[in-house]
């Protein structure tokens, strides 16, 4: 059964919200590894961060189903 999250008396998808905490995660982590340097040893740090991205997506959202 999905689950949906109530705010402000409407209700959202529960993978709406792990999407925007994913996002903001990301984004972390992207700042984190643009200071220390860590792109220098990716090929593409585009594909990277969508990989990183879909992996983080996926994982979190087999945990909420």
């Amino acid at each position: 059964m999905p689950i949906e999250i109530a705010f402000g008396g409407s209700l959202f998808p529960g993978l709406l919200v792990l999407f925007c905490v994913v996002c903001a995660l990301l984004w972390a982590l992207d700042v984190v590894a643009g200071r220390r340097g860590w792109y220098r040893y990716v090929w593409h740090p585009s594909l990277f961060r969508i990989a990183v991205f879909v992996c983080l997506f996926g994982g979190l959202g087999l945990l909420l189903f």
